[in-house]
């Protein structure tokens, strides 16, 4: 089993602030993909996995922001999880070390593993869906993988942005059909393309939480 100890401690805890799941049978079983989730608390960071890990027993690494790296608890649960690091502020190297984390979320994914992306980057402060990055597109085109929309709703409402202490609020989960992008590979990839995959990924969260996505 994939991340035993997370078995054991992290599902049991979390679906304590799970009330109805929606799509679970849209989750592929035969091949890599990638999982492109809203975001609007810490606590929406461990909802795709527990809910995919222990269906297909595959390893899933997320895509993280390096800051996250700093706080030594923070860290030792990153490693264990084999996350990835993006920089984003002005690190040094920024660029090459970037380069080196996308080429490892292809190897993983190349090795039928399982890539999770929040593609806004950063929480909402208010649970509305903010404009997303086009990294998920670029990644998704690179390995010939589908992407898997998957909505969370409300979880700003179970830890809102400066709480420490979850609220005795349940959230819900929808999750969409796999989205393919086939008619993409055979073109030169371009801003305009990535652009276009990326609205059309976070169109699909929008309706899945009942949002609009406006950018």
């Amino acid at each position: 089993m994939a991340y035993p100890i997370s078995k054991l401690i992290v599902p049991p805890m979390y679906k304590m602030w799970l009330k109805k799941i929606q799509g679970l049978d849209n989750i592929p079983k035969d091949k890599p993909f990638i999982i492109a989730a809203n975001h609007s608390s810490y606590f929406d960071i461990f909802i795709p996995p527990i809910l995919i890990v222990p269906k297909l027993n595959k390893k899933l690494h997320a895509l993280v922001n390096s800051y996250y790296w700093k706080p030594f608890l923070t860290r030792i649960f990153l490693n264990m999880w084999e996350a990835i690091p993006v920089f984003v502020g002005k690190e040094k190297n920024s660029k090459e070390k970037n380069k080196l984390a996308f080429e490892k979320a292809l190897k993983y994914l190349k090795n039928n593993e399982l890539i999770m992306i929040f593609p806004e980057g950063t929480r909402s402060h208010d649970g509305k869906l903010r404009k997303a990055y086009t990294g998920i597109a670029r990644l998704a085109l690179n390995a010939k993988v589908p992407v898997l929309p998957f909505g969370i709703i409300d979880a700003n409402k179970v830890l809102p942005i400066g709480k420490t202490l979850p609220r005795f609020v349940r959230c819900g989960v929808r999750i969409g059909k796999p989205l393919y992008f086939g008619k993409y590979y055979n073109r030169k990839p371009n801003n305009k393309i990535f652009e276009e995959i990326t609205r059309s990924i976070m169109k699909q969260i929008a309706t899945l939480i009942g949002q609009k996505y406006i950018y």
